[in-house]
């Protein structure tokens, strides 16, 4: 059973992406010393799926070492808009959305198969 729904492809989260995928340098007693980059992505999920399970699928779909998968829940907003027909209302779906770290060195290329 599928537990991604999508990958996030937005400015923001594309942000995320770039800004964590740089090494990062630092001075300790004059060495300069550089940490290796672990990259972030994001995912839409299902709300029932846990973060072993999503693990598992990225690990699965993308041949990728997951290290951390940090897992948030989004509630479903109301709105509502006049037509005229007259007051319209509805609710935007809830959702559940994962940022997956992965070891260094590995990367996901969404637009491969393009």
């Amino acid at each position: 059973m599928g537990f991604i729904i999508k990958p996030i492809v937005t400015e923001k989260m594309t942000a995320i992406t770039e800004k964590s995928s740089r090494e990062k340098s630092y001075k300790v007693k004059g060495e300069v010393r550089t940490k290796a980059a672990t990259p972030r992505y994001g995912f839409i999920v299902r709300p029932e799926a846990n973060k072993l399970q999503i693990k598992s699928e990225i690990e699965n779909l993308y041949k990728v070492t997951v290290l951390d998968v940090n897992t948030m829940r989004y509630a479903g907003k109301r709105s509502s808009r006049y037509t005229r027909a007259g007051l319209v209302r509805g609710q935007k779906s809830a959702y559940k959305k994962a940022i997956v770290t992965l070891k260094a060195g590995d990367e996901i290329d969404f637009y491969s198969n393009i």
